[in-house]
């Protein structure tokens, strides 16, 4: 790894910056996030201007293996790699895109949330995702009824669709709507959009 050019990357989807781990059950939001989306580059030691501040790695990748092990669930294998500029040192974890979807990880209230990765932040994921990471990349039978494809004519003219929205299209409940909504996620057929306001579908 060339550790000027991951620096000139900045922070995106797979990569972010830490000056350094000071809680690792904070840092597990972060690896559970890059777990449940494509994977991803956690470099310690670089600041969110892209300076380097450099570190000890031995005390970062302890807080780190620590929040993958116990504030992770399931737990997540990280994989590190020691970079140095001049006489700093700075430490790459690399969380890999998990075949165990979805991970959880431990919040302050004690309770397990999943989190994926959104450009370069680490988001609460809606029910719906859940499902959708749970049910993972297997083959999935679409039986298309009257609700279904009331959903697609209605994008078809529109640019997106809420579950609200698609509950009050179809007068459905908000439970059955989820369930066909993950179907159609999980078959391709429909992509979901994050936001920390409001979640939205797409063909």
């Amino acid at each position: 790894m060339n550790l000027q050019r991951l620096i000139q990357e900045g922070e995106h989807e797979q990569q972010d910056f830490k000056e350094a781990i000071n809680s690792s059950r904070k840092i597990a939001k972060t690896i559970v996030s890059f777990a449940n989306t494509r994977g991803g580059r956690i470099i310690v030691g670089v600041r969110d201007n892209r300076t380097i501040k450099g570190i000890q790695p031995a005390e970062e990748k302890h807080m780190l293996d620590t929040a993958a092990g116990f504030f992770c669930k399931p737990p997540i294998e990280l994989t590190y790699e020691v970079l140095e500029e001049g006489n700093k040192k700075v430490l790459v974890a690399t969380v890999p895109d998990s075949i165990n979807k979805p991970h959880y990880a431990q919040g302050d209230d004690d309770k397990w949330w999943v989190y994926i990765r959104v450009k370069d932040e680490s988001l609460l994921a809606s029910k719906t995702v859940v499902d959708v990471l749970r049910r993972g990349p297997r083959n999935t039978f679409i039986e298309y009824g009257e609700k279904e494809k009331a959903l697609l004519n209605f994008l078809q003219n529109n640019d997106r669709v809420t579950l609200k929205q698609f509950c009050k299209l179809v007068n459905i409940s908000t439970w059955r709507a989820r369930k066909i909504l993950v179907n159609l996620v999980s078959a391709g057929v429909v992509r979901v959009h994050h936001t920390e306001k409001v979640e939205f579908y797409t063909l």
